[in-house]
C-alpha cells in the first residue's frame, strides 16, 4: 500500500473542503460573533471582541468542515473520493481546518489583543487545537456515511 506524503494529505483535505458550505459557515461564524459580542455588551462585565471573533472563526471552520463531509457522495469524482478519504482518516483531515483557524485567528489576536507575537501565536494555536479535536471527533462520528466506494 502506498503511503501518502503530508502534502498529498493536505491536498486531499483541501479537495474534501471544496464545495463546503462556505456561505453558511460565514453566516454562522458572523452570527455567533455578533451574539457573543452583543451578550458581552448587554450583560454585566466587559465585552470581549477578541473572544467573540475567535469563537466566530472557530465556528466558521467547524461548519465548513462538517458540511464538507456530511454528504460524501455529492460533488465531482475527485471531491467524493477526497471526502471518503477524509471520513476514513478524520484526524489527518482535521489538521487543515485547525490550521485555517489558527491562521485566521492569529492577526485578530496580534492586532486586537495586544499580547505580542508569541502570546498571540499561543492563543491562535490553542484555538486551532480545539477545532482539531472537535472536527476530528465529529468526523469520526460521521464515518458510517462513507459507505462503499
Amino acid at each position: 500500500m502506498n503511503e501518502l506524503s503530508r502534502s498529498d494529505e493536505v491536498s486531499l483535505s483541501g479537495a474534501a473542503l471544496r464545495g463546503a458550505p462556505w456561505r453558511t459557515a460565514a453566516i454562522g461564524g458572523g452570527a455567533i460573533t455578533a451574539a457573543s459580542w452583543g451578550m458581552g455588551v448587554l450583560l454585566p462585565g466587559p465585552a470581549d471582541l477578541v473572544w467573540a471573533l475567535g469563537l466566530g472563526i472557530s465556528l466558521f471552520a467547524l461548519i465548513a468542515t462538517i458540511g464538507a463531509v456530511s454528504k460524501p457522495n455529492e460533488g465531482d469524482r475527485v471531491t467524493r473520493q477526497a471526502r471518503h478519504w477524509s471520513l476514513r482518516h478524520p484526524w489527518k483531515f482535521a489538521l487543515l481546518p485547525a490550521g485555517i483557524t489558527a491562521v485566521l485567528d492569529y492577526p485578530v489576536q496580534l492586532v486586537l489583543d495586544g499580547e505580542g507575537v508569541f502570546g498571540s501565536a499561543f492563543q491562535s494555536l490553542w484555538h486551532g487545537l480545539l477545532v482539531y479535536i472537535i472536527a476530528g471527533i465529529l468526523t469520526v462520528t460521521m464515518r458510517g456515511r462513507a459507505g462503499s466506494e
